[in-house]
């Protein structure tokens, strides 16, 4: 028997959470304390460890960590998305963007000097993950980001939902696990919809495009529903905001007349595409319409899932705490958190343990025991 995998971790444990991350950092570190004491009958304060990121009047900046790291097992947690973090520039306050977190995460990767036994960055949304393929003369982004931390000495990334997996096949000879929140999402909407029947006759599986039937496929496997999808038709003479617009959505699929239908997809980023595709779902019949977002970004606010809520169009938006969400969002009638802590807490426990990920990376089981028992 291997004890190392059974019994002793690969060193010891170290949670840095960046700017940004502090309330995902505390959630898992309380779990992760938990689990210690029972293990090991023996309590320690915390896991994490606090690291600074102090900016100069011009907007410079550099990574301080406040303790000793040689020998850990270091899990950095970032999110480079979180536009609430701030910090001035000519005494100015300016918001972060994806580049500034980024670049932090770059300092505090430099700042642990190669001491720690091993760095693995727990990235929710990829960095640049739009950016993942070349369609004329474009950077990829995405695929330089994941090259460069490697080669800093990051032996692992963790993300969750990714735009494109495939993306990995820029280190193939580092880890990269494309985690998805599946059991989380059902368990939420078990939790929260009273009123829900998971069968072929009163719910549908749907994907507002092409590019997301993976995740769609899963759902409507697992939970014996039926799918559909919509087509996009984009204009592609032209471009606005980086992208080609979409002209109209159409709908492939069966009958929706009666029946509560789920929207997956990886992101809300303006809402204009969910929420025309929600609209469509409605003028064919569909009563409620639920979605389980990943990401909730709202770059345009809140205005327009207001009124689609009004309308009946959307019933309820169930988006994970992955990424920032102002305080406003958590108000919504419309909307429901779906923690992801815990789950992110039980993938750096394992992998500290070097064990397996498999079970955890696979929810069959988990599904069909809450799925009994409903």
């Amino acid at each position: 028997m291997d004890l190392r995998t059974t019994k002793f971790p690969v060193g010891k444990l170290g949670l840095i959470s960046m700017k940004g991350c502090e309330e995902l950092g505390n959630k898992i570190d309380k779990f992760l304390l938990e689990w210690h004491e029972q293990k090991f009958n023996f309590k320690i304060d915390t896991f994490q460890i606090k690291v600074n990121c102090p900016r100069f009047s011009t907007g410079e900046a550099k990574g301080v960590i406040t303790q000793s790291v040689r020998g850990f097992d270091i899990y950095i947690l970032v999110d480079v998305f979180n536009y609430g973090a701030t910090y001035k520039m000519y005494n100015v306050e300016r918001r972060m963007s994806p580049d500034e977190h980024y670049q932090d995460l770059k300092r505090v990767i430099a700042a642990i000097g190669g001491k720690a036994r091993r760095i693995t960055v727990v990235m929710p949304m990829l960095y640049e993950s739009r950016q993942h393929k070349r369609n004329s003369r474009e950077s990829l982004d995405c695929a330089i980001a994941l090259q460069e931390i490697v080669a800093m000495g990051v032996e692992s990334i963790i993300t969750f939902d990714a735009h494109d997996p495939r993306v990995q096949n820029s280190i193939p000879l580092n880890g990269f696990e494309n985690v998805q929140p599946y059991y989380q999402m059902i368990k939420a909407l078990i939790k929260n919809i009273s009123d829900i029947k998971i069968d072929p006759e009163h719910l549908m599986i749907v994907s507002p495009d092409e590019g997301g039937m993976s995740r769609c496929i899963y759902y409507s496997s697992i939970l014996g529903l039926d799918l559909g999808m919509f087509y996009k038709r984009r204009d592609y003479s032209t471009i606005i905001n980086g992208r080609n617009p979409i002209v109209s959505h159409d709908f492939l699929g069966g009958n929706l007349t009666g029946k509560d239908i789920i929207i997956v997809d990886d992101m809300i980023s303006s809402g204009d595409s969910l929420i025309d595709v929600s609209t469509k779902l409605k003028e064919r019949g569909a009563r409620n319409i639920y979605t389980f977002i990943t990401f909730g970004l709202f770059v345009d606010g809140f205005e327009k899932f207001d009124k689609a809520y009004e309308n009946g169009s959307i019933s309820k938006v169930f988006t994970t705490n992955l990424t920032y969400r102002i305080p406003e969002l958590i108000k919504k009638t419309w909307y429901c958190e779906v923690d992801m802590s815990k789950y992110i807490a039980l993938i750096i426990e394992t992998l500290n343990f070097d064990k397996t990920l498999g079970d955890l990376l696979d929810p069959v089981n988990r599904i069909n025991k809450i799925l009994k028992k409903f």
